[in-house]
């Protein structure tokens, strides 16, 4: 027996995946969820979020959490940023080396439905959520895990960082997320990671910063026909040498040759090279 697909919903989207679960034995891996569930408590008591505000779903060595639109995403985001890391330092103080507890944490919203099935539990459905389920699994998110003494790591994505991150609320410096683009199947993902870049990982330039197709910037480079128009010739430098060669110029250390020019760009050059207009007595004329 199927139920109906619910209306989907705008959600926060928060994911949680504790590094390396699969590495721990049965024991472990049972004390490791029990101290994710724990933390997860402490942060979203700290943001507000009251229990008839959430939908939790257990993935294993992680959480899906839906928030209620309803949550300010400015106290979501404190909270991974100052709770989970105070929670985390002091659940790993206790921990034994084997039972110790490194977060990939992703922010995001979207749209997202139910569609549960008689006899299982789950069934969330919605590409806002599939995208950011990727974006959790994203190299450079659990490289930037790997390279960092914290024991957490954040991602948001493009609605949260340019509806929240980006205007610079208390506690939300922007300059400290920096820009990232993520594969994922046939498409690239935007998101911005809280702290520094991986070492070997470049900032990747905005989307929402490059000229669009059919925006004037680009009218303005390619034309009306879509064309690129040909660059301006360079000048000469400033502090090139310019001399005169049968009434037309010729600059060493610029970029310009004046008059005519007879010879053979580049290669190995015999013969005569002739560099601005000859004069000949005989025609009286010029070649």
């Amino acid at each position: 027996m199927t139920l109906a697909l619910t209306e989907p919903v705008n959600r926060s989207i928060l994911l949680l995946d504790i590094e390396n679960y699969s590495r721990r034995d049965d024991v472990e891996q049972s004390f490791l969820r029990r101290g994710l569930h724990s933390l997860v408590e402490d942060a979203l008591a700290a943001a507000g979020v009251e229990s008839n505000m959430q939908y939790r779903e257990d993935r294993g060595d992680g959480l899906i959490i839906l928030v209620s639109a309803d949550v300010p995403k400015t106290v979501l985001l404190r909270s991974l940023l100052v709770t989970v890391p105070d929670s985390l330092r002091a659940y790993n103080r206790m921990a034994s080396s084997s039972a110790k507890m490194r977060l990939r944490m992703v922010l995001a919203s979207g749209e997202v439905a139910f569609d549960s099935y008689h006899g299982t539990v789950g069934g969330l459905v919605g590409h806002d959520l599939n995208q950011s389920c990727r974006l959790l699994d994203a190299e450079v998110l659990r490289e930037a895990l790997r390279q960092r003494d914290e024991d957490c790591v954040l991602c948001v994505s493009a609605p949260v960082y340019h509806g929240v991150v980006r205007h610079g609320h208390r506690g939300l410096p922007a300059a400290d997320f920096h820009h990232v683009e993520v594969a994922v199947k046939n498409d690239r993902l935007e998101a911005w990671l809280h702290g520094p870049l991986p070492h070997g990982t470049s900032a990747a330039e905005p989307a929402s910063a490059r000229p669009r197709e059919g925006s004037p910037e680009v009218a303005r480079e390619t034309g009306d026909s879509g064309a690129a128009r040909p660059s301006a010739p360079s000048r000469p430098d400033s502090d090139g040498i310019r001399i005169t060669v049968e009434g037309s110029s010729l600059s060493f250390g610029g970029s310009l040759v004046g008059g005519d020019q007879t010879g053979v760009s580049g290669g190995h050059v015999t013969g005569d090279v002739v560099l601005g207009s000859v004069r000949h007595a005989s025609s009286g004329g010029l070649e």
